[in-house]
């Protein structure tokens, strides 16, 4: 991380467009980022619960605001995100977002970001980071579900996370679009000793997977707990209302759960309802990803525990991430 910027002396925002944020971030250093910064600033940040609004039946705008009172992150950001499911059907993304900073001083705004792609890298760092913590340390298959536009994230968060995997699996509904992405995959040049491969048999992969990583809109289960092999890790990205899940209630008894931050436990399906189940109970979450960090929580227990990561999100990251962004961007530009 860059050191922290006279912010007093700062002139016009800046605005840091995707292009800048893929040349400044990589999953690796937002990783270690979080594993430096997350438990010292978190009892800093204030961030209310993210504001959702019903622009139509199926479409909502959020709002996640987030300050800090640490002097090392002199910020107030706020997010603003829009989701539209249907703009598949238009080959659009189904999420957009922007990101603005300002200074936690003066009020100033200091820059404007992509807040898509922001999202993006510090959603799946987030997952590589908990995997990194909670994966067994001699993991080799990464079985990714789903392949929209945080799978690739995903993977490359993971990879860096765990240098162990050798191999990704990856499953969608479309089957070409997990063949199109492992076919790119495996022609880039960033990854070394891996192989990518697709494959259209869910419950066939399941049981393969080292880690089994999900980033999709399901409202059914897609992930059968009986078919997690013993020691799996269990990542789930995608659910964020009560009426989403990606696995079924068997994979929550069977794993021991931790979670990004407390609103996944009023936020996320599968936990809502197994919650509502008696499937487990809140006492029964093994803690947050702070308190893993700080060692507050034990992770894994042992080789043959199968733990489960559910992340819906939080101001934190962002604004954590934004610090990164912005710090290295005025370093890289000398402003």
């Amino acid at each position: 991380m860059a050191s922290v910027p006279n912010l007093s002396s700062m002139g016009a925002p800046v605005f840091i467009s995707s292009d800048s944020l893929h040349s400044i971030l990589s999953h690796n250093s937002i990783i270690q980022h979080f594993h430096s910064s997350l438990p010292a600033v978190s009892l800093a940040i204030n961030t209310p619960i993210r504001q959702s609004y019903a622009v139509s039946p199926s479409s909502s705008l959020l709002l996640m605001p987030s300050w800090s009172s640490s002097p090392s992150l002199p910020y107030i950001g706020v997010k603003l995100v829009t989701h539209f499911p249907q703009n598949s059907a238009l080959n659009l993304p189904g999420v957009h977002a922007n990101y603005v900073l300002f200074s936690s001083a003066t009020g100033q705004p200091l820059a404007s970001m992509d807040g898509t792609v922001l999202t993006l890298y510090r959603t799946a760092s987030v997952s590589g980071l908990a995997s990194k913590l909670l994966a067994r340390n001699d993991s080799k298959v990464l079985v990714m579900i789903g392949a929209g536009a945080l799978a690739p994230h995903l993977i490359r968060a993971h990879l860096a996370g765990n240098p162990s995997l050798q191999k990704v699996i990856i499953w969608n509904r479309t089957i070409k679009k997990a063949a199109d992405l492992a076919e790119n995959l495996q022609g880039s040049n960033e990854f070394n000793g891996v192989s990518f491969e697709s494959n259209g048999s869910l419950d066939e992969i399941v049981e393969l997977g080292d880690i089994v990583s999900c980033a999709t809109n399901a409202e059914s289960p897609l992930v059968k707990g009986e078919k997690l092999k013993a020691g799996a890790h269990l990542d789930l990205v995608g659910s964020f209302t009560h009426t989403m899940k990606e696995c079924d209630d068997e994979a929550i008894k069977r794993g021991r759960v931790f979670v990004d931050n407390e609103a996944a436990l009023i936020e996320a399906g599968e936990l809502v309802g197994a919650f509502e189940r008696g499937v487990i109970g809140k006492q029964d979450i093994g803690g947050n990803l702070a308190e893993l960090i700080q060692g507050e929580k034990i992770g894994r227990k042992n080789s043959q525990e199968i733990t489960v990561f559910k992340s819906v999100g939080s101001a934190v990251v962002d604004i954590l991430a934004a610090q990164l962004v912005y710090e290295t961007y005025l370093k890289k530009n000398k402003c």
